[in-house]
């Protein structure tokens, strides 16, 4: 029965598993009814884990695993000299007005050098425990220690290989394209499952000197943690700014801890976002009240994944500057093109026609065909202007001069209207047209558009913007004009909008 009790006991790698069939192989063997085994907690004089055989709940949580101990010592939860002894007083399941049964056995479990837990044994109902059941249960316990000191390691092999995975699936993440923004949800949403949290926030840096929460992974609503600041001259912000871990016990109750959320969490990690030198923000891993705190093994694999995506959002937004800039690069390319190739070819051929157009004036039909020509070759130059002017403008910004906010509001209006207007301009409006001006005569341009946008029949629209022009008054100004070729309410000719501002 022994021999196999011991092969049964390393059967299993799983921790929670070997544990369990340890207290049942123990009461098997020695006969006894009830059984426990009590998981010391490394750092703190307590029992972390609880496994037990033969017991009700109601039995569990009155249980007293040190009934011969004196009152107020609980260092003797995790002496290392304890030997296996049998005891004639109460047995760990024996109430503290009950009568004592006959006889307990503990045993403590060691791996390698450290007392990993206590094994308990009651009740036995042939009689008083014997020295073979004592030598049975140091062989047991003997076995036991392996069995978990295997167990443990499979199980941080298992866990170093999820938060390995996890660091990779982030790099691998951010890497194909993303926004800051989601960049930042990833690693928090992969950091709080990784860890076990209860919630995974990344804190960024802020003008005032303080550090605010941005991004927040929760199960529930994180609209009470995105926002809260952490004010400038706290304990913990100074640790966090320098680039320093913090780990803390309880966070509803460590002084260091000064926002309005700490009282929803308990043990936390604060992990700094750091690379190269640049602190990229920190990443808050914190659990609820009353949860597990977390182990030096934990705290090491968040720190290295910590680590890890800080440098893959480094990489990720060094990757999303190049692609940008190759895309500037692209399109200065084709506008040097446009204005070095296809511009210059046209206004030669518009200046040939010209001077044919001169020596042709004596025929009429002559001259009027290519006055058209002429036209239409002006008009084209004008429209590839245009078209260099757009390729200049950053795609996901907002554009900078006012020739680019023309474009865009034509652009946007192209979606509703089925066509893109034709757009010119003439003169160094950008130069010359300010903010306030500018300003009126986009409002008069969305005015105008959304109107033609209203009549029936528009198919084109010109808008061409001039400065500077001379007012009516004398002074120097903006003339923009917008024309449809839809069928005006009175008179039926296609309808013309001019608008002025003083520049």
């Amino acid at each position: 029965m022994l021999l196999e009790a011991v092969l049964n006991v390393g059967s299993d790698l799983e921790l929670g598993s070997t544990l369990q069939q340890i207290v049942d192989t123990a009461a098997a063997l020695t006969g006894a009814r009830h059984g426990a085994l009590g998981v010391l907690d490394p750092d703190r004089d307590r029992i972390e884990g609880l496994y037990t055989a033969g017991m009700t709940e109601a039995e569990r949580r009155h249980l007293d695993l040190f009934p011969d101990e004196p009152a107020g010592r609980p260092a003797t939860l995790t002496r290392p000299g304890r030997p296996p002894r049998r005891s004639p007083g109460r047995s760990p399941d024996s109430p503290s007005d009950g009568p004592p049964v006959r006889s307990f056995l503990r045993a403590p479990i060691r791996v390698q050098t450290e007392v990993f837990g206590h094994l308990y044994l009651a009740g036995k109902p042939s009689g008083p425990f014997t020295d073979t059941d004592l030598a049975l249960l140091r062989v047991l316990a003997a076995q036991a220690g392996i069995a978990i000191g295997n167990a443990r390691l499979y199980e941080t092999a298992r866990q170093r290989e999820r938060w390995i995975a996890g660091a990779a699936a982030v790099t691998t993440a951010l890497l194909t394209g993303t926004d800051a923004a989601d960049a930042l949800m990833t690693v928090a949403e992969r950091a709080r499952a990784l860890a076990g949290a209860s919630a995974g926030v990344i804190l960024q840096p802020i003008e005032e000197g303080g550090m605010e929460i941005v991004t927040a992974s929760t199960q529930d609503d994180p609209a009470g943690i995105v926002g809260t600041v952490i004010e400038p001259g706290s304990a913990v912000l100074v640790q966090l700014l320098g680039g320093e871990p913090v780990f803390i016990d309880d966070s509803a109750t460590d002084p260091r801890m000064t926002t309005a959320v700490r009282s929803r969490f308990g043990p936390s990690m604060m992990l700094p976002l750091q690379s190269g030198g640049r602190l990229i923000g920190t990443l808050a891993l914190p659990r609820r009240r009353g949860e597990r705190p977390y182990t030096d093994l934990d705290r090491l694999l968040a720190t290295q994944f910590a680590s890890q995506a800080a440098l893959a959002l480094v990489l990720a937004d060094a990757q999303a500057d190049r692609e940008q800039l190759a895309v500037y690069e692209d399109r200065d390319r084709i506008a040097r093109d446009l204005h070095d190739l296809v511009v210059q070819r046209l206004f030669a051929t518009e200046m040939m026609l010209e001077s044919t157009r001169r020596r042709a004036a004596s025929e009429a039909e002559a001259g009027e065909l290519l006055g058209r020509a002429v036209d239409e070759l002006d008009s084209t130059i004008q429209e590839v202007r245009t078209a260099i002017f757009a390729l200049q403008q950053p795609p996901a910004e907002a554009p900078s001069t006012f020739r680019g906010r023309v474009l865009r509001e034509t652009g946007g209006a192209a979606a509703l209207l089925g066509f893109p207007p034709s757009v010119h301009f003439t003169g160094a409006v950008d130069a010359l047209v300010g903010a306030e001006p500018g300003k009126e005569l986009l409002a008069a341009l969305r005015g105008a558009l959304a109107a033609a946008h209203r009549r029936p029949g528009v198919s084109a629209i010109e808008v061409e913007v001039e400065a500077p022009v001379r007012l009516p008054d004398g002074r120097s100004g903006v003339r923009l004009v917008v024309a449809d070729d839809g069928r005006g309410d009175d008179d039926g000719r296609p309808t013309t909008v001019t608008w002025q501002a003083p520049i």
